[in-house]
């Protein structure tokens, strides 16, 4: 499943931040869709997931900060952060699954956040 991310680049700390995950595939509607991140010299985390009926998991960093929804019909899902902090800085990667099985990752797109 090819997925591809848009928006992020450089932030500034307080501002908001909005991705979105867009992809061709007919099975989107069924994916698990999630959006992770990797800041540097860091492991890849957990930001957010979303499954086929809207159920929502954020990691304790974001949230009450973070938003992830879907669109079925245009394919795409989107992430919000609000309140930004240094510590978002990472390079954000958009993924799906269906069921435990990986499908597809995004090519990643670079968040800084600095003033």
């Amino acid at each position: 499943v090819e997925l591809v991310e848009s928006g992020g680049g450089l932030v500034q700390p307080g501002g908001p931040l909005d991705l979105s995950c867009t992809t061709s595939a007919n099975g989107f509607k069924i994916y698990i869709m999630a959006w992770h991140r990797q800041a540097p010299g860091k492991e890849r985390e957990l930001v957010a997931s979303i499954s086929p009926r809207d159920g929502t998991i954020y990691a304790k960093s974001v949230q009450g900060r973070a938003t992830i929804s879907r669109d079925n019909d245009k394919k795409t899902v989107y992430l919000q952060i609000n309140d930004l902090k240094p510590e978002d800085t990472a390079v954000y990667y958009c993924a799906a699954n269906f069921g435990e099985v990986e499908r597809g990752w995004g090519q990643g797109t670079q968040v800084t956040v600095s003033s």
